[in-house]
């Protein structure tokens, strides 16, 4: 089900960082991320609730360059 607040999401195993487009084009790169969590918001209905739930204001990201929206 498509995401009304998250656009796409990435997930590197190896560095454990999750990277999340907002559809505003803002992204931003989690890091620490456990891969169960990471695996728990592929698998979510909503993946905008999830992120508020289980990751947003629990781990260290750094904000990365917004996509130019068209």
């Amino acid at each position: 089900m498509p995401s009304t607040a998250i656009a796409r999401f990435d997930y590197d195993a190896t560095q454990r960082r999750l990277d999340v487009q907002f559809v505003s084009g803002r992204r931003y790169s989690y890091h620490d991320v456990p891969v169960d969590v990471a695996e728990g918001m592929r698998a979510a209905t909503s993946k905008g609730g999830y992120f508020n739930r289980r990751i947003r204001d629990r781990y260290r990201f750094t904000r990365q360059p917004s996509i130019t929206r068209r």
